[in-house]
């Protein structure tokens, strides 16, 4: 029996656990008056943000919207429920739009076993704002135009069963269909072609081909973890596609290739902070000799991170990154392309919050800089909290890059500053 058939087994037997709970609490009496009372909180916010330079192919703000988040929370004796939802008045893209962020029921029918099945957002792996063997859904668009960081991990329809032992825990993930990351695709954002072989943008929405069939294209993600000596050691797995596109087939639509990856990580206490290094095996099956031009090679992937407060209500991480493309000089071959890739991708990353005045304010910068590619980007931002209610902030998204065609390069038309004020409740 195939890995992934054994866990749709291990998940339909984990929603059947879970729903016999109810049934059983239902012989006690009504099963409404088990829940607890209603939980409700909410905000609404304005967030706009301009070009600091003139983009041909896009409107010159880079985001201009009104939000209202709702969220609802109870339990009962049995489960944990949970509803996330918002709706944005997009004036980018002169449309309303509705999403579920999360949707889901939480569940321990037994001591060794945790259920949750739904919407939710997830992720795991040691980096900051580096993703390696966390290949949930990320939201690249909101990320790069200023949106709060919250709406960087995308949400996902999934079950996730968790399972503990003496010896080990492990995290099983499945989702019956697959879903991409929300990449670049010119809709709010103008990138580098390599079709057009120029800057495209919202005239020129990148077409693609996302396999979409319930139960055959499905993903699945495994984390088996444990501690030794309150360090953490983890090993990943994960079987489905490219979240970006990473592939172009015969009608010029951009793909997503069959992937899977496999990686293993280690953290803990190192000197007066907290260091990580990890490492993931990106296998590209349809590609693995790295003779199909219609398709990405393999890549290793490389991080090695550390993070300490430097003094009261401080914070700096530093990390190194390294894409490693396998199979280079078949690539060059292959493809010969007029603009090739490095066979490895360097990028340091450098991460570092501040908080003053009782934490009211926050003082906060993400940075990238790439000595391969000659290409940087940086991510400052200030919040300040006037009220418990109340809370303004500015930032900016800083592209900086040597040709339009490395990966932040491609971006320096897109560099914006921008201004929220969200009221909760």
């Amino acid at each position: 029996m195939r890995f992934k058939e054994l866990m749709r087994l291990a998940t339909w037997l984990g929603l059947l656990t879970t729903l016999a709970a109810p049934a059983a609490a239902a012989q006690e009496g009504s099963i409404f008056e088990q829940f607890a009372p209603i939980e409700f909180n909410g905000y609404i916010e304005a967030r706009t943000g301009v070009r600091t330079q003139n983009d041909p192919e896009e409107k010159p703000f880079s985001m201009a919207e009104v939000r209202v988040q709702g969220e609802v929370f109870t339990y009962t004796d049995w489960a944990d429920f949970k509803y996330k939802g918002d709706v944005r008045a997009d004036g980018v893209i002169n449309r309303i739009c509705y999403e579920t962020r999360e949707l889901w029921i939480f569940s321990r029918p037994t001591d060794f076993m945790d259920v949750k099945i739904g919407r939710q957002v997830l992720t795991w792996g040691t980096g900051g704002l580096v993703f390696l063997n966390d290949l949930f859904p990320k939201d690249w668009r909101s990320f790069f135009i200023g949106r709060d960081a919250e709406y960087l991990k995308a949400p996902y329809s999934s079950a996730k069963v968790s399972f503990f032992t003496e010896a080990v825990n492990i995290d099983l993930v499945y989702s019956p269909k697959f879903e991409p990351d929300r990449y670049i695709d010119g809709e709010y954002i103008s990138y580098w072609s390599g079709l057009e072989d120029r800057l495209v943008g919202r005239d020129d929405i990148l077409e693609t081909d996302i396999p979409n069939e319930w139960f055959k294209n499905d993903e699945l993600s495994a984390r088996i973890y444990r501690n030794i000596n309150n360090y953490e050691l983890a090993l990943y797995g994960y079987w489905g596609y490219w979240k970006q596109p990473a592939g172009m087939n015969a009608h010029d639509e951009a793909t997503f290739p069959p992937l899977n990856v496999y990686g293993a990580s280690v953290r803990g206490q190192v000197s007066a902070g907290i260091g990580n290094i990890e490492v993931a095996w990106y296998d590209s099956t349809d590609n693995r000799g790295g003779t199909n031009a219609e398709v990405d090679n393999s890549q290793i992937r490389y991080l090695v991170g550390y993070a300490q407060e430097l003094w009261t209500n401080s914070n700096c991480e530093v990390q190194y990154y390294v894409e490693q493309m396998l199979n280079y000089e078949t690539y060059r071959n292959v493809h010969d392309p007029k603009y090739p890739k490095d066979e490895f991708r360097h990028v340091i990353t450098l991460q570092f919050t501040q908080q003053m005045m009782n934490q009211n304010l926050t003082l906060g910068l993400d940075s990238y800089y790439s000595p391969s590619d000659k290409d940087a980007y940086l991510r400052p931002n200030v919040q300040y909290k006037v009220s418990d209610q109340t809370t303004i902030g500015i930032g900016a998204n800083i592209f900086i890059g040597a040709t339009e065609q490395t990966f932040f390069g491609q971006f320096t038309n897109n560099s914006n500053i921008y201004a929220s004020l969200r009221y909760s409740f």
